[in-house]
């Protein structure tokens, strides 16, 4: 019997499904996001995918599922009402922050407010010292003070993080039974010891609020995504996407929805690693991966195949660069996430001309409802879409193989009104603007994981996906004086292929503060041990068999005195200082241009990553569609003009062939503009080279 596993990526805009047969067959399907019931979108595409793959649901072995759901509560602060419990002193740390402002030169800067309000931070008397022994014992009057206060207030959430818990959690344990007991079980509780047992009270604290802020709301979501496809007859088990790349039950992200942030954005990395590492692959596994969907552009890099990951993140400032030299915007969340740089650039990006003169794009937009005015469903505003289309880039007549009919009238005419007529330009070099400076934008994007990393992009492949991403990725490549652009079968939804290729991955770290030249070899064995089994035990009780996990040892670590630390690698068994030294070395010298071989090197935490070992898909198997060959006029800029050019099918390059050029396909549309050549390769992707 064949057997199915989906793949389910929402959106700003659209929602993109993959149904993969056991046979390896699939079936892709592309809609318009719900964001009044994101549930509801899923169970309808799903159904339509199964209907079109002539599937049935009770075949369907696995859902794997991409959300927004937690970056959106967060940006738009409709998380749960929730309170802070921590050590007395420590009220205001979410206020203090760090010394960081995403602005330079900017003194009046405001940080976002915080998701805590003060008068839901209260303090219990208590005191841990660094090496865990109690200074101060647990005041239980003041935990039932606070817990009453918290029932006055109708609060759903509690976050508790008291100083130095991660040395010793026994009084977060303590202050957590308590409340459980005077709110009840339907309050979301997280202790921090639980969440991020490591030094820093700021991120520490930051992360512990942010998982209480959005249990509830993934809670809920979960449970209504579970009924509606539930109706459809879906009844196999869902899996989560985290921010790390791997992926989770639904029971283990209830419990750990913070680890959900970066959902989406690192389904698309994961497929790209995969299809990289792939026997089909006949492409360079050095790449730089570029996703432009409805809402933003996001960008990361991938080295020797391997995926780069950060333990420093911001979410809620509305731009990430991705670089530690540009924080403070947003709410720190100090949990293993894939690198990538997220500017606000998309299909739906709004159009404005400031009151300087200035065109703008983004990073406000239209997303799904009402979207772009070509789409006739009562937009508005000129956005980027409406340009593309403006500039012959898009079919002038419908997206998502005819399921969404445009009206190129009226993209026309709004990107003519609203940015032609102010600039005073036709709409040919208005739309041209627009187009310009989004792509200026997402450079910026490119070199935050590449320049600003040391890294040279002239040196990668720019790997290109996303409904809108291979539209402008000749564009960005040009403006970096990169050489190779690829484009991977079925680009459009190939973030929702992506989570098809990821792996039930689960990681512990433990704060670990020591010289090398204190500790001894044995000492760290000792500790790795005690998290690879926690680590396995956790596994385990998912129902994953000891023998299909790979583990990895990880240490962060830094010269002493440095205030960041950078990851590397550990090998099984006694750990060898000298090999962790010169690791860490040249690792330092890769991201910063230098080390110091004579300083001292300390270990800040300890990490065991455990993966469930599965046969991943190969790249998407599809014979590649031809169609009858059109013409249509599209502008390149003012030395070109407007051109006449072939609009082709993938399937239509088994031959190189010279730009200009448009290749369509159901979910994404290809530019190939003059002095650029595209063909396949044997795995099918387009792989275009400039002459």
């Amino acid at each position: 019997m064949t057997r199915f596993i989906i793949g389910v990526d929402i959106g700003g805009t659209f929602t993109d499904i993959v149904l993969r047969s056991s046979a390896g067959a699939v079936h892709t399907y592309k809609t318009l996001t719900t964001p009044d019931d994101f549930g509801r979108g899923i169970a309808e595409g799903v159904a339509r995918a199964l209907a079109n793959a002539q599937a049935r649901a009770a075949n369907i072995e696995r859902v794997v599922h991409a959300t927004t759901v937690a970056t959106n509560a967060i940006l738009e602060h409709k998380g749960a009402r929730t309170g802070l419990i921590t050590t007395r002193g420590f009220r205001d740390v979410l206020e203090m922050r760090r010394l960081r402002i995403p602005e330079m030169y900017t003194l009046n800067y405001r940080p976002p407010a915080p998701l805590v309000p003060r008068r839901w931070r209260l303090e219990v008397d208590e005191r841990m010292a660094p090496d865990g022994s109690v200074r101060i014992v647990l005041d239980e009057a003041s935990v039932r003070a606070a817990a009453d206060r918290f029932v006055a207030a109708g609060i759903e959430a509690v976050a508790i993080s008291l100083i130095h818990a991660y040395a010793n959690p026994v009084h977060e344990q303590q202050i957590a039974a308590i409340l459980r007991e005077r709110l009840g079980e339907h309050v979301y509780i997280t202790c921090s010891s639980d969440i991020l047992p490591v030094i820093r009270e700021y991120e520490r604290t930051s992360t512990t609020v942010i998982n209480a802020f959005l249990g509830p709301t993934l809670r809920a979501y979960f449970a209504s995504l579970r009924r509606h496809l539930a109706a459809i007859g879906v009844d196999a088990p869902i899996h989560v996407m985290k921010s790390d790349g791997g992926v989770m039950t639904v029971g283990a992200a209830v419990e750990r929805p913070a680890a959900l942030v970066e959902s989406g954005p690192a389904a698309g990395v994961i497929g790209a690693a995969a299809a990289l590492r792939s026997r089909q692959s006949t492409t360079s596994s050095d790449a730089i991966t570029f996703d432009m969907g409805g809402t933003t552009a996001k960008v990361s890099l991938i080295e020797r195949g391997e995926i780069t990951r950060t333990g420093d993140y911001e979410v809620g400032a509305g731009i990430n660069l991705s670089s530690k030299l540009v924080m403070g915007g947003g709410y720190a969340l100090k949990l293993p996430v894939i690198d990538i740089s997220e500017v606000g650039a998309g299909g739906g990006s709004l159009v404005s001309i400031d009151a300087g003169g200035l065109l703008r794009v983004g990073p406000q937009s239209a997303g799904a409802l009402p979207g772009p005015v070509c789409y006739g469903n009562g937009g508005t505003q000129a956005t980027f879409t409406d340009a593309a289309l403006t500039l012959g880039y898009i079919s002038p007549h419908a997206l998502a193989g005819g399921g969404l009919k445009l009206d190129a009238q009226a993209g026309r005419r709004v990107i003519a009104e609203q940015v032609g007529q102010p600039l005073q330009r036709d709409a040919l070099h208005a739309a041209f603007g627009v187009f310009q400076v989004a792509c200026g934008t997402m450079v910026r994007a490119v070199k935050a994981v590449s320049t600003y990393r040391g890294r040279d992009p002239r040196d990668f492949a720019l790997y290109a996906f996303g409904g809108n991403g291979p539209v402008v990725a000749v564009a960005i490549a040009d403006l970096l004086e990169m050489k190779r652009v690829v484009v991977p079968p079925h680009p459009g939804v190939f973030s929702a292929y992506g989570l098809l290729a990821a792996q039930i991955e689960h990681e512990v770290a433990r704060a670990y503060l020591q010289r090398l030249r204190d500790t001894t070899p044995a000492e760290l064995a000792t500790r790795f041990d005690a998290l690879e089994s926690q680590v396995r035990t956790r596994l385990r009780e998912q129902g994953f068999e000891a023998a299909r996990l790979k583990v990895q040892r990880l240490a962060d670590i830094r010269y002493t005195g440095q205030a960041h630390e950078l990851t590397v690698p550990v090998a099984a068994g006694m750990p060898d200082f000298a090999a962790i030294a010169r690791d860490f070395g040249n690792e330092h010298e890769r991201t910063y241009g230098h080390q110091a071989e004579r300083e001292e090197v300390e270990c800040v935490t300890l990490r065991v990553v455990a993966r469930v070992i599965e046969a991943g898909p190969d790249l998407p198997s599809a014979a590649p569609q031809r169609r009858t060959i059109e013409r249509r006029i599209a502008f390149f800029g003012a030395e070109q003009g407007a051109i006449e050019v072939q609009v082709l099918g993938r399937g239509d390059l088994d031959a190189p062939r010279r730009g200009p050029l448009i290749v369509e396909e159901y979910d994404a549309t290809c530019v190939v503009p003059p002095a650029w050549t595209a063909q396949l390769d044997a795995a099918g992707n387009i792989v275009l080279t400039r002459d």
